[in-house]
């Protein structure tokens, strides 16, 4: 994030975590204004809140915060907003493109007289290179470190280029080869839940939500990220700082009781949830999970991060693109 929009409706508040103040937008001080929002699903409230943040009057404005709150009590709407996530997801497969049209962009800018070095995504990117993968060797305990070899050979002259962007851009990080598939990187690793800037001295905090390009980003939404799935050209404006208007979506609510019993699987509860799901049909809206089941759906506990994660902001000590 590196602006905030003018807070027309002064919603802007402080909270103070461990000692440290942080400033966030306030849904409840917006509703005194725009009207009742409580029951509003969380995944609108999200919508709400990145109005606030980049409530400009021109491409945000306080009347698409008015749209917002005019989704109840009917539970629908025909309004579009603008929404501009906080960070990008992409795989090698639409990532590769997305570095070359950065390059071609500096290229311009020299070829203008202009300094090459003010080209940057303006919304955080994470690269994961999951897409190169393939099983050459099985069934000896060499398998993996061979091919791995084997990858690395075939795909030399992309992960070069990958490790110049790297290297080149801001607010862009690769993550290695052979450390995950996308969305499980997504989830074990990079999703934060709040997310943190600082932005003219001030540090705020806001919901993380993505646009990603794997099939699979939605898995996200599970640990309470507001993720979805965009192709490249969606991905590449937001990238760049562009807000995607979207019309404001119908969101289903799903209830869940009781527990699974025994012998039943995660699996199981899926399939059948999905079934559901499509015969009530739900494509293009979103779908909210809620109940007492909740609480017999435990997240696993996930693993401390890796040194290539930690040490994201210094790349040339932390991926193995760099050796």
């Amino acid at each position: 994030m590196k602006s905030v929009g003018h807070d027309t409706l002064k919603t802007g508040r402080t909270l103070t975590v461990d000692g440290k103040t942080y400033h966030y937008f306030s849904i409840p001080e917006a509703a005194k204004t725009i009207g009742d929002v409580s029951r509003l699903p969380v995944s609108l409230k999200v919508l709400l809140e990145n109005i606030l943040r980049f409530e400009d009057g021109r491409s945000y404005s306080v009347d698409d915060a008015k749209a917002i709150a005019g989704w109840l009590p009917k539970g629908c709407s025909t309004k579009e907003v603008p929404f501009k996530p906080s960070r990008i997801l992409m795989q090698d497969f639409t990532g590769v493109p997305g570095v070359v049209d950065l390059a071609a962009m500096r290229d311009g800018i020299v070829n203008l007289k202009g300094d090459p070095q003010k080209v940057n995504p303006l919304v955080p990117v994470n690269l994961v290179i999951d897409h190169s993968v393939m099983v050459d060797f099985a069934g000896t305990k060499d398998a993996l470190q061979e091919n791995i070899t084997l990858e690395f050979e075939r795909n030399a002259e992309r992960y070069a280029f990958l490790r110049w962007g790297q290297e080149a851009f801001e607010n862009f990080s690769v993550v290695p080869p052979d450390t995950g598939i996308c969305h499980q990187v997504n989830l074990e690793y990079i999703a934060q839940v709040a997310w943190t800037a600082n932005v003219g001295g001030k540090d705020y905090v806001y919901p993380d939500s993505l646009y990603g390009t794997d099939s699979h980003t939605t898995m996200i939404n599970g640990a309470g990220v507001l993720g979805w799935g965009v192709g490249g050209i969606e991905a590449e404006a937001a990238m760049l700082g562009q807000p995607i208007a979207m019309l404001i979506p119908d969101v289903i609510g799903f209830r869940l009781t009781g527990k699974l019993p025994e012998g039943a699987t995660a699996t199981d509860l899926v399939l059948t949830v999905t079934q559901m799901l499509r015969k009530k049909g739900v494509v293009g809206k979103f779908v909210e999970f809620f109940g007492p089941a909740l609480d017999h759906l435990p997240w696993p506990t996930v693993r401390p991060s890796p040194t290539w994660l930690r040490n994201m902001a210094r790349p040339a000590a932390s991926s193995r693109l760099m050796c």
